[in-house]
């Protein structure tokens, strides 16, 4: 079993910037991809980036896309989410997801596609 664990999470005026990070652990190495996903209250979860830890292929949600940044570390041990530009529309709990199995290489950023959750962190942005 992978086990998942996000810090970085905090309390932003909007224009501000976060920095999510992932820590992966117990057998990491068989990750194929890894994902951050959000839900804000009443919403449905959103996909919001993956990355392939095969070739770094990146996967971004429309609502992030040039604003929003997910890459890995040198171990492939650990993701990260630079968050730029940031709005208070972003607000939302942030979780890290991965999938051992490859299923994100049809739908990257659907829940369905990732068996591995970390236990989120939250991202406040006010106006």
């Amino acid at each position: 079993q992978v086990t998942l664990v996000e810090s970085g999470g905090g309390s932003v005026q909007a224009g501000g910037s976060l920095r999510l990070s992932c820590s992966a652990s117990g057998y990491a190495r068989s990750i194929k991809f890894m994902s951050w996903f959000r839900q804000a209250p009443g919403k449905e979860r959103e996909g919001v980036a993956t990355i392939s830890s095969s070739d770094g292929s990146t996967y971004y949600a429309d609502s992030v896309k040039g604003r929003f940044t997910v890459s890995l570390d040198n171990g492939k041990n650990s993701v990260h989410l630079q968050m730029n530009s940031l709005e208070p529309e972003d607000t939302a709990m942030y979780y890290c997801a991965a999938d051992r199995y490859g299923r994100a290489t049809y739908d990257p950023l659907t829940p369905l596609a990732f068996n591995s959750w970390g236990q989120g962190t939250q991202v406040t942005v006010s106006s």
